[in-house]
């Protein structure tokens, strides 16, 4: 762990912030605060076809004008591939990735030829049926060569049996609650995931081998975020030990919630931000809105 504690909000520009953001932002921000701790803004942008400039300028103001102030310069995933490539390399080296070929629809395809109901991963989708994981390697460069789209994948049973001889026995990791000393150590369950996307089609990572690797490279020591994330720590602490990554402690937060019960969410258009700013709220209201009063 660093002697100075460094904190993260990375937010993605594929839409406006609206009031889940702007709790999991203050709660980051005000951790730090208590800790003494470095505050960094990051933008996780390696979604190319759905991130644009502008969300990115309305980030930055929404979350200036909520009174956060972080480090310069930001980091911006798109900016550093190549540094996903050689964790990438990395993993491939140790034998761990193979290239995926299937669309999704293939996939659900795949699973639904089963005869049975098909076991879902933590985001709801079906688990990866084995398609192209035996592949031989002509035939995948065959595929290469022909322009075929491909992903990368993990052969999950192979990372976590590696991954367990690296650190001695069962991976954990290490939960902590703002303003609460020490730590609870918690067990993580990536096989729940099946053989997880390591690397997109398009871009040379996913959002669980960007997020660590940036982690790392960032000193994190203590990551705050949102529940919906909580699963995803399987696939991150993984990685981590595979690539020897330092660990930070998390803190995963509640979610903030409509009147009925669902998860705000970018892409149903809950009201952002700029809409609330617009309409005339104050900072302080917003953060009252979350539940973070003084």
């Amino acid at each position: 762990m660093n002697d100075q504690a460094v904190i993260r909000f990375a937010p993605s520009p594929n839409g406006e912030l609206h009031l889940g953001h702007a709790y999991s932002g203050l709660l980051a921000y005000r951790t730090a605060q208590d800790m003494g701790a470095r505050f960094l803004l990051r933008i996780e942008d390696i979604d190319v076809g759905r991130c644009r400039p502008e969300f990115e300028a309305q980030i930055l103001d929404d979350l200036s004008w909520l009174g956060l102030v972080w480090e310069e310069p930001v980091r911006r995933q798109s900016e550093h591939f190549d540094t996903y490539r050689d964790a990438l390399a990395r993993l491939d080296e140790m034998g761990l990735l193979y290239p995926c070929f299937a669309s999704r629809s293939e996939i659900a395809d795949a699973a639904n030829k089963k005869g049975q109901p098909w076991p879902m991963d933590p985001d709801g989708s079906p688990l990866y049926p084995g398609l192209y994981r035996d592949l031989k390697p002509v035939q995948a460069q065959k595929f290469k060569a022909d322009g075929k789209p491909f992903a990368m994948r993990i052969h999950m049973a192979r990372a976590l049996e590696h991954a367990r001889e690296k650190a001695g026995g069962e991976i954990t990791y290490g939960a902590f609650k703002p303003g609460t000393p020490g730590i609870e150590r918690m067990p993580v369950d990536p096989m729940r995931w099946g053989d997880a996307v390591i690397a997109r089609k398009d871009v040379p990572a996913s959002y669980h081998l960007a997020v660590v690797v940036d982690d790392a490279l960032q000193k994190i020591s203590h990551v705050v975020r949102g529940l919906d994330l909580l699963a995803p720590t399987d696939i991150h602490r993984l990685l981590q030990v595979l690539l020897d990554l330092p660990e930070p402690r998390y803190h995963h937060h509640r979610l903030i919630v409509d009147e009925t019960g669902r998860k705000l969410s970018k892409r149903l258009h809950d009201k952002s931000l700029r809409a609330l700013r617009e309409n005339g709220a104050s900072p302080d209201e917003i953060a009252a809105l979350v539940g973070l009063t003084d």
